[in-house]
């Protein structure tokens, strides 16, 4: 790991970016800021809001914080570099930059995954179990159910990181990306990557896969549940509980599937830069809309934060 931390400057890469200075290239750049700006603003407001309002102080409100904190890193990761690169006209990352890039955003979206697999078993508890729910999740299960989310992404982060920025890379080192994408710089490299690349295809199948196989398995139990409840108020207040987590899973699971499980020959580098934009900005700004917008609860405790604020500021 020493020997990449030491590079010199004239390792340096080149990120050539997904806009260029067009009037069209402008307006779309204007807009991906907005939204980052919204996503950050979301998050931030999200992760207040759980810690102030004693009312949202329950395990599922814990993960969406943690959820929240996971997109807060993942839009900061990439995007302040490619804006700072796209308005200074300067494309270059650093060898060190470059590999904490991948190593955070790795890191992030393994963990971003497994979390959100683990909340649909929160959801499934929640609905299949209420009277035991207190126990089954209580704060020790919760802690454990983050701290291993977490323990992951940075496990996975680290390795990845450390092996993809060991390899020797020549030519021009430019990065057909707005950001170190690790499939995009490992095409840069002297040596066969082949092997890795194989390894890298396994690790993503399981990454995604087996948090996706806990969602499905959980929803099928959930479903079950709801179909046996006698009471339609109930039932819909049970699909209501599960529509915010399945919406945002379709959104990060659909994005990354599309980048890291289809074959190599179908893979362009126009298309996963855009997918890479929906899912690096896109979905950590519709998170926080989605489990605010549809929840009361969420919504109840921004009004009574904003009311604190009109009375604060009138005394």
């Amino acid at each position: 790991m020493e020997i990449w931390l030491n590079q010199s400057s004239t390792d340096d890469f080149i990120l050539l970016g997904i806009f260029s200075h067009t009037p069209v290239d402008l307006v779309l750049f204007s807009a991906v800021m907005v939204v980052f700006t919204v996503a950050l603003c979301g998050n931030v407001l999200l992760i207040l809001l759980i810690y102030i309002d004693p009312r949202l102080h329950t395990p599922m409100y814990f993960f969406l914080s943690q959820l929240s904190l996971m997109d807060l890193m993942l839009v900061c990761t990439n995007v302040p570099k490619m804006a700072v690169n796209f308005l200074s006209g300067k494309k270059f990352i650093s060898f060190t930059g470059c590999g904490i890039q991948i190593g955070l955003f790795v890191c992030l979206v393994g963990s971003e995954g497994l979390l959100l697999g683990l909340m649909a078993y929160d959801r499934y508890v929640a609905i299949s179990h209420p009277l035991h729910y207190p126990i089954l999740m209580n704060h020790k299960v919760c802690l454990q159910i983050v701290g291993s989310s977490w323990a992951f992404g940075i496990i996975d982060g680290f390795i990845q990181m450390v092996v993809v920025m060991s390899f020797p890379y020549c030519g021009l080192r430019e990065v057909n990306h707005f950001f170190c994408e690790m499939l995009s710089l490992l095409k840069l490299a002297c040596v066969d990557t082949s092997l890795f690349e194989k390894v890298i295809f396994v690790c993503c199948v399981f990454m995604l896969l087996f948090p996706f196989s806990i969602i499905v398995a959980s929803y099928a139990r959930i479903l079950g549940t709801v179909l046996r409840m006698r009471s339609a108020q109930a039932r819909k207040k049970a699909l209501a509980t599960c529509s915010s987590h399945l919406t945002a899973v379709s959104f990060f699971y659909g994005a990354a599937m599309f980048i890291y499980l289809r074959p190599r020959q179908y893979r362009a580098p126009s298309h996963d830069k855009v997918v890479s934009i929906f899912y690096t900005v896109l979905t950590p700004m519709l998170n926080p809309l989605i489990y605010s917008l549809r929840n009361r609860e969420v919504t109840g405790a921004l009004r009574k934060g904003l009311d604190r604020c009109k009375t604060g500021s009138l005394y």
